[in-house]
C-alpha cells in the first residue's frame, strides 16, 4: 500500500468516493444529480490540489484509492512572544467498505499525525461522528467539547 498526497490523476476516484460517502450517511441525497456534483467537485479538487492550503491524503494500491483524508491548513493570527504555526482541520475520512477494518485508515492517520509533527502544526482538529470517536481516541486524539457554532440562517 502506498500512502501519499493526492494528484490530479486521483480526482475521478475522489469524486466517486465523496459521492459514496455522502450517500452512505444520507440516503436523501440519492435524488441529486451525480453529473452536477461531479462538475462542482472537479473544480474544488483542481483548486485544492494547487492551493497550498488543502492536503488530500490517499492510501492506494494498484492505482486504486482505498482510503482518503482531507486536511485544510488554517492560519492563526500571530501572537507576541512566540512563533505562530497554523493548525490543521481534518475532514472526510473515508475508506471503501470492502477495505474497512484492515488498519488502512489507521495507517493513513498515523502518516498524517507524523506529517503534522514534521511541519510543526499546532494541532489537528476533527469533528468525528459519534461512531468514530473511539477510532480517533485509539489513534491518539482527545475528545473535547470546546468549539461553539453559529448558524447564520
Amino acid at each position: 500500500m502506498n500512502i501519499r498526497l493526492a494528484e490530479e490523476k486521483d480526482i475521478q476516484q475522489l469524486i466517486r468516493m465523496r459521492w459514496d460517502f455522502t450517500l452512505e450517511h444520507d440516503e436523501s441525497k440519492k435524488a441529486a444529480s451525480y453529473d452536477d456534483f461531479a462538475k462542482e467537485c472537479q473544480v474544488f479538487f483542481q483548486k485544492a490540489l494547487t492551493s497550498g492550503r488543502w492536503f488530500i491524503w490517499v492510501a492506494e494500491q494498484d492505482n486504486e484509492v482505498l482510503s482518503h483524508i482531507y486536511i485544510e491548513l488554517i492560519e492563526k493570527v500571530p501572537r507576541p512572544g512566540r512563533k505562530t504555526n497554523p493548525f490543521a482541520y481534518m475532514t472526510n475520512m473515508f475508506t471503501k467498505k470492502e477495505y474497512r477494518n484492515e488498519g488502512i485508515g489507521s495507517q493513513l492517520l498515523s502518516r498524517i499525525n507524523q506529517w503534522a509533527k514534521d511541519h510543526d502544526y499546532e494541532f489537528i482538529i476533527v469533528w468525528p461522528s459519534d461512531e468514530s470517536i473511539n477510532y480517533y481516541k485509539k489513534n491518539g486524539y482527545v475528545h473535547c467539547t470546546e468549539p461553539m457554532e453559529y448558524f447564520p440562517s
